[in-house]
């Protein structure tokens, strides 16, 4: 059974993790240094997130539909997403694997890669504080 029962629990907190990140003085613009349009294509369920980290610009994230045009897409199930915001997914393996697809220049996505790991207790805590501990199980 999915973490997430529908495309609003998804962006209730992969798509809220997404615009903090994207409001954050500190992380915000280490995001945007990858000069990108990164799209997530979930399935189970289906969702989509896109995320505008363009160096210099102010952050944007859309939930759902998006007139923004992607660089980057990946696509994954949702709890692939998901448990890789628990920190408990190598992106690398994922990719060799087929658990994680990207089309574009996968060098910008794997760039973003480090400057994820301080987010990993972000999330943790956005679960606990809504009182979401059965998705800490993953």
């Amino acid at each position: 059974m999915p973490y997430f029962k529908d495309a609003d629990e998804v962006y209730e907190f992969i798509g809220q993790l997404f615009a903090d990140l994207a409001e954050d003085d500190d992380l915000g613009p280490k995001f945007r240094k990858a000069n990108t349009i990164v799209q997530y294509q979930y399935t189970n369920p289906e969702s989509q997130i896109t995320v505008k980290m363009l160096d210099g610009e102010e952050g944007q994230v859309d939930l759902g539909e998006s007139e923004l045009e992607p660089e980057v897409v990946m696509s994954m199930e949702a709890d692939t997403a998901h448990r890789f915001w628990l920190g408990k997914v190598n992106v690398t393996v994922a990719l060799a694997r087929g658990q994680m697809k990207a089309k574009g220049p996968v060098a910008k996505i794997l760039k973003l890669v480090p400057l994820v790991k301080p987010v990993f207790p972000r999330y943790r805590e956005m679960l606990e504080a809504k009182d979401r501990n059965d998705l800490l199980e993953a």
